[in-house]
């Protein structure tokens, strides 16, 4: 393997993966959801840079071209299992999480299978698409705990009156209340929705690749 620039920026990223869930284990919230935020954002980035480099410099490899699918889909698969514990199981996150998760372990055996003659069967524009709305959406969902959390510590003794007093503008808000209050509730209705784009995106391209693989899978195959 060659440890060039491109090559490093991947494995960094599959590195912060399981790193998305460790800081829910060594941080309190909402401390952990920012470092969470902050880490998966920056890994998210890495997904454009590395192959960008990896062309502009003439570095493509072939570690490069295995580790690449398996490092955005590490970093997916084990956010959006931190998310469906975050929001509790709520079912706008755990329904396209789980239809997600199914179509990638899918398409990963349908790789593993047909080893060789998968790198013959191209990556669309609308699987890049799928794996940017992915990342962006889990990136929100993540920002709705950060909000939601400095709302819940700024109300820490105040009673239920006090809170919608100061809501319903009764009060004034000196603590931000309202825009903490508005961020939660903004980015979890912004999420929830990118997030089922995404798992419509996952579904659509996960047929398109079962489609496209039918001729390396029937038995008379020459």
């Amino acid at each position: 393997m060659n440890w060039n620039i491109p090559n490093i920026l991947t494995l960094l990223r599959l590195l912060a993966a399981p790193g998305v869930a460790i800081m829910f284990l060594y941080f309190t919230r909402p401390w952990a959801d920012w470092f969470a935020l902050v880490l998966f954002v920056s890994a998210a980035v890495t997904d454009f840079f590395d192959g960008y480099l990896a062309r502009k410099w003439n570095q493509e490899s072939n570690f490069g071209r295995m580790m690449d699918p398996i490092a955005d889909k590490a970093m997916v698969v084990i956010a959006l299992m931190v998310l469906v514990a975050l929001y509790s199981l709520n079912p706008w996150i755990l329904l396209p999480a789980t239809l997600i998760v199914f179509r990638e372990v899918f398409v990963s055996g349908l790789r593993e299978f047909l080893g060789a003659d998968a790198e013959k069967l191209q990556v669309t524009k609308l699987a890049k698409w799928k794996t940017t709305a992915q990342m962006i959406a889990i990136a929100v969902l993540f920002a709705k705990g950060v909000f939601e959390h400095y709302y819940i510590g700024l109300t820490i003794g105040m009673d239920d009156d006090m809170v919608n007093d100061i809501l319903s503008g009764k009060i004034d808000d000196e603590l931000g209340l309202v825009n903490m209050q508005l961020g939660s509730e903004i980015s979890f209705s912004i999420g929830r929705v990118l997030l089922g784009i995404a798992a419509v995106l996952t579904l659509i391209t996960g047929y398109d690749y079962f489609q496209k693989s039918i001729p390396y899978l029937r038995d008379d195959k020459k």
